[in-house]
C-alpha cells in the first residue's frame, strides 16, 4: 500500500475520542526509540484520526520504514476479519500482486485484536516493493489500525516477531 493511503506514527502515540457522551480512550504503543521517529502527517476529523511517522532522517517521499496509526472513532466491529479483508481489497487496488497473510488473533481478549501482513512486490506505476505488518484492535469506543511498513518484497520472520511483540504489548487507556 502506498503511503498516501495511510498515516504513520512515533515513539508513544495516543489517540483520543472527541465524541460527546462517549468514554475517552487511547491506544498507547511504545515505538522503538532506535528509529528516532518524527511525525510527517497528523490528520483528524469527527470520525477518523490518522498519524504517519518516519525516522528523523527520512521524509514522506523517501523512507525505508514507516509507521501508521489510525483511529476510527465510534466504530465497533466485532468481526475483525472483515476489517482485514477491507485492507486486502484496498491493497489489491494499489498492487494487483499484493498478498495478504493472516498471522494471529485473539478474539477473547478484553480488546480483541488480529495481526496480518500484506506484501506487494511492486505497483503499476512504481517498481519499488512495499510490505506492511498490521495490528487491528477493537477498543470500547474506537477501532484502531496500526501498521509498520518497509520497502521490501516480504517481511522477515525476525521483523514480524519484533513488531508483533511491540504491537501486542500496546494498551488501551481510559482517559
Amino acid at each position: 500500500m502506498k503511503p498516501s493511503l495511510f498515516t504513520f506514527f512515533i515513539f508513544v502515540i495516543l489517540f483520543a475520542q472527541n465524541a460527546i457522551g462517549q468514554d475517552l480512550e487511547a491506544l498507547k504503543i511504545l515505538w522503538p526509540e532506535e528509529y528516532k521517529w518524527k511525525i510527517i502527517a497528523n490528520q483528524e476529523d469527527d470520525g477518523l484520526q490518522m498519524l504517519q511517522l518516519v525516522p528523523e532522517t527520512e521524509s514522506a517521499e523517501k523512507w525505508t520504514i514507516m509507521g501508521s496509526m489510525m483511529s476510527a472513532k465510534g466504530v465497533k466491529n466485532p468481526n475483525l476479519e472483515n476489517v482485514m479483508r477491507v485492507f486486502r481489497d484496498a491493497a489489491l487496488q494499489e498492487s494487483p500482486k499484493a498478498v495478504l497473510t493472516f498471522i494471529e488473533k485473539d478474539e477473547k481478549a478484553t480488546f480483541p485484536w488480529l495481526l496480518f501482513k500484506i506484501e506487494s512486490p511492486n505497483f503499476p506505476n512504481d517498481p519499488i516493493p512495499e510490505s506492511q505488518l498490521y495490528y487491528i484492535v477493537q477498543g470500547n469506543t474506537s477501532l484502531y489500525s496500526t501498521f509498520v511498513g518497509i520497502k521490501e518484497e516480504s517481511l522477515s520472520a525476525e521483523f514480524i516477531e519484533k513488531w508483533s511483540k511491540i504491537f501486542k504489548s500496546s494498551v488501551i487507556l481510559k482517559l
